[in-house]
């Protein structure tokens, strides 16, 4: 009896100190907080969310989101390359510099940032340094297929046609679906009076990816050959990306004076004029908007 006395006064103090417990919980808030584990992945989905507005053209939403990204998390390389791709994207060039310098400081070793750092002085007309930075690139991955194709646009730029074509062979030969390769041999051909094996790199690079550079291209080549095929292309392509119509904008892309001299003569067509108009007001409402 004893012994069950001792039991129950046990018990006893067991659910007095329960019931206290429970008091105060229901009279202290709970805080929940995140682990530093938490907080790396909703910054990196952040910044899969900054990446994927950056596709979608919305660039200035994807540069906040960037932003954000990096408040959260500043020790993560990528998502300082997604805040420089979306400082790219906005035309803020030193400013897509310097967090490219902060990823590198966390990892030297990341390719894509000295590749994205040559592009942003390719933009900016600073050849040597963009083949500096694409040079970096390839002693870190010397098979980076974007890196050989961008030292390959500096030679087309360059007017070094040959080396360039070499240098475009090169990155089709890593990546064969690489249209943008393909296309830009056939810009160089193009230059060195090659027109029909121009014919057949745009006709190839479409067939990967039916994109309006090819398809104006295309349509640049077969002016003298085939008109109607040649406007029925450049409807299509300034259907596809109206930018094309600019003199300037195709100048960015790295079209050559003879090609150039080409397409504006396509684009006086009769038949073309009403495309071209169309294609300069939708310029003028997107960069309104």
């Amino acid at each position: 009896m004893k012994k069950f006395f001792k039991n129950l006064i046990y018990v006893s103090f067991f659910i007095i100190y329960f019931f206290q417990i429970k008091q105060v919980q229901s009279l202290v808030p709970y805080y929940y907080l995140p682990t530093i584990k938490n907080l790396e992945r909703e910054a990196f989905s952040i910044g899969k969310n900054a990446y994927q507005l950056l596709y979608f053209g919305q660039y200035e939403q994807s540069l906040n989101m960037a932003k954000l990204a990096i408040k959260i998390n500043k020790n993560d390389e990528k998502l300082w390359l997604i805040l420089s791709e979306a400082q790219v994207a906005n035309k803020l060039y030193k400013n897509a510099l310097i967090s490219l310098n902060k990823a590198q400081k966390i990892n030297p070793n990341n390719s894509e940032t000295y590749i994205l750092e040559g592009n942003i002085y390719l933009k900016t007309s600073k050849l040597q340094k963009a083949k500096t930075a694409l040079k970096t690139a390839l002693r870190i991955e010397s098979n980076n297929y974007k890196a050989i194709f961008q030292l390959g646009n500096i030679l087309l730029m360059e007017k070094n046609y040959s080396e360039a074509i070499n240098l475009f062979d090169k990155s089709v030969k890593i990546k064969p679906d690489f249209w943008q390769g393909i296309n830009n041999k056939g810009l160089a051909y193009f230059e060195k009076d090659n027109i029909n094996l121009s014919i057949n790199l745009f006709k190839k690079a479409i067939s990967i990816e039916e994109n309006a550079e090819p398809l104006l291209g295309l349509a640049s080549c077969l002016r003298m050959k085939d008109i109607e095929l040649a406007l029925q292309l450049t409807k299509k392509a300034l259907n596809k990306d109206p930018k094309y119509v600019s003199y300037n904008y195709r100048k960015e892309q790295l079209w050559g004076d003879k090609l150039q001299a080409s397409t504006e003569i396509l684009l006086q067509n009769d038949q073309l004029q009403l495309d071209v108009i169309l294609a300069k007001a939708k310029i003028n409402e997107s960069s309104i908007d």
